[in-house]
């Protein structure tokens, strides 16, 4: 066993990482690695970039700190900017009510060059057809990319959206949706999910401390690598433990970077200065040893 791998095996063994100070050395990575990298989404056949532009800081009841502060054209051009800047993975959700702020950004840009992920609540044939319907015209796109079933709490989860999962699946094979799967917010789901064949993507919180997360992050991180070993794709969310871990951003993005069964992570940026301190920590973060 590599000393690498062994040192960090015998610090998750221990618990969630006290991260001041951060064992960077244990999470280096062998080269520079970029929020504009262009990874696989697991099996799902999707490429996107590393880094995504998440919309719903905050985000409940139809609104978002980036749609409160922004509105439409706001956010629209923030999204047009990291367009520019080459990040083509935008993150929404019905509950952030950010879809037109998204419809808008897509007026200019290739639609065929952003990866767009969003998430329902739909339980029902009748509730996941409405509401596919309802997002791409709200997001105006003819398919999207990436939809998932929106806070899955109980272990029995597919049982309870076993309508809505067969709709998406047909939505599948008929090209409105290129890819499926969930978000946890309970350690029962998210095992369920690991182990559950039609889950294709999980977004999955994730960060050295434990913060807002599923169950302590060495049992989390278990789970995340049997997905990643089953070919699911796994999206890193609560990077900085819903804002609680904000001023130790190099060490949560290290410990992003340095875990190889996260293909990319989400984390929403309010402003430009944000987006481009992102830019700028990744690769720094990445290699610091």
């Amino acid at each position: 066993m590599k000393r690498r791998k062994f040192l960090q095996q015998s610090l998750f063994a221990a618990g969630a990482i006290t991260i001041n100070p951060f064992p960077y050395h244990q999470f280096v990575s062998d080269k520079k690695k970029y929020a504009t990298d262009i990874v696989s989404l697991g099996n799902t056949g999707i490429e996107l970039t590393r880094l995504a532009m998440g919309t719903g800081t905050n985000g409940s009841g139809g609104s978002s700190n980036q749609t409160r502060k922004l509105g439409v054209k706001g956010l629209a051009d923030l999204l047009h900017f990291a367009y520019d800047n080459g990040v083509m993975f935008w993150d929404t959700a019905d509950q952030y009510g950010s879809h037109p702020h998204l419809k808008e950004a897509l007026k200019r840009v290739p639609r065929e060059k952003i990866v767009l992920l969003t998430k329902t609540h739909a339980t029902t044939e009748k509730e996941m057809k409405a509401d596919m319907d309802r997002f791409r015209k709200e997001l105006g796109t003819d398919y999207i990319d990436i939809m998932l079933l929106h806070n899955m709490q109980k272990a029995d989860w597919p049982e309870i959206k076993k309508p809505a999962m067969e709709t998406l699946s047909q939505m599948r094979e008929d090209g409105l949706v290129r890819a499926h799967g969930v978000s946890c917010h309970t350690l029962e789901a998210l095992k369920t999910a690991a182990d559950t064949d039609w889950v294709q993507v999980d977004l999955a919180r994730f960060n050295p401390e434990g913060a807002s997360m599923d169950a302590g992050m060495p049992v989390v991180r278990e789970v995340l690598k049997k997905m990643k070993s089953k070919g699911k794709g796994v999206i890193g969310m609560k990077v900085l433990g819903a804002g609680r871990l904000t001023g130790k951003k190099d060490e949560c993005l290290q410990f992003q970077l340095g875990s190889e069964f996260i293909d990319c992570f989400t984390i929403g940026q309010e402003n430009t200065d944000q987006f481009l301190d992102l830019q700028k920590r990744i690769p720094e973060a990445s290699v610091r040893g």
